[in-house]
């Protein structure tokens, strides 16, 4: 991951080229910030408390906000889809959709009055995944918002993934069960399979299950799970970090038994 985004960064001098100087302070690597930002999706800390004295959380912040302003998370979780979609293949023709809350301790501008939080701030995202769970995207929003809102800009995602297979179904739980939903899927000439309300069935009745084990293979970074972030375009990148970890992840997993590479594993991850 680290030589891809590497590749994706600009060119940046050691000093800074304006200072009369030229003997200031020399920039923080970037493999250190990188590390760090890591670390904090991960486990879930403060910038104060991950940061040492190889770069300060001043450091940390401007260089996220620097790289989010470029796009470079973005960019980075397009490619590892690529590279998915070109060596396992994507399977767009069964989507799944489901939402999924979460804690928002910091609030923010995508932050609710959650409804399973005793009222606590909570945010909400309703995420997307191909047939076997590979996350292609997600709305963020307020713990407090039904899912069935949600599902029109949720599919609006789908316009970053052609070309599309022409017969494509999308599983849905008993959230979505309405004519509405029915409508809105008719419109955009998709097939859906919406599980009915008062009707108790297992998940693994269908394919809707994947999307609930991508939301479990997300919540286990905790800065997402827990979250104090208050701007929504820091929320986006660390979920894209993770999602492109998760794409890499399943990518060697999948792979593993159908393709050899130099470092290839002994057994399977």
């Amino acid at each position: 991951m680290w030589f891809q985004f590497s590749a994706l960064l600009p060119e940046r001098p050691r000093y800074h080229p304006d200072h009369p100087l030229r003997c200031h302070r020399p920039r923080i690597k970037d493999r250190i910030v990188f590390d760090k930002l890591l670390q904090v999706l991960r486990f879930g800390c403060s910038y104060d408390a991950i940061s040492d004295t190889t770069c300060s959380a001043s450091t940390i912040r401007s260089r996220r906000d620097e790289w989010i302003h470029l796009g470079i998370f973005r960019k980075l979780k397009q490619i590892a889809l690529n590279s998915y979609d070109r060596i396992v293949g994507l399977m767009l023709d069964q989507i799944a959709i489901d939402g999924s809350i979460t804690k928002g301790p910091g609030g923010g501008e995508v932050a609710g009055r959650s409804p399973v939080d005793r009222g606590g701030q909570g945010l909400k995202r309703s995420g997307m995944t191909d047939g076997y769970g590979i996350p292609l995207g997600r709305v963020l929003s307020g713990a407090n918002s039904h899912d069935s809102l949600l599902l029109a800009p949720t599919l609006g995602r789908l316009v970053y993934l052609r070309p599309l297979p022409e017969d494509i179904t999308v599983h849905l739980d008993a959230g979505y069960d309405s004519n509405k939903t029915r409508a809105l899927l008719g419109e955009r000439g998709l097939h859906g399979q919406t599980a009915h309300k008062g009707e108790k069935a297992p998940i693994q009745a269908s394919q809707r299950w994947h999307v609930e084990r991508t939301h479990a293979w997300q919540n286990a970074f905790r800065r997402i799970s827990h979250c104090y972030e208050r701007r929504v375009d820091v929320i986006d990148a660390f979920f894209d970090l993770a999602d492109t970890i998760i794409i890499v992840r399943s990518l060697i997993r999948r792979s593993w038994i159908t393709h050899r590479w130099d470092n290839r594993p002994r057994r399977r991850p």
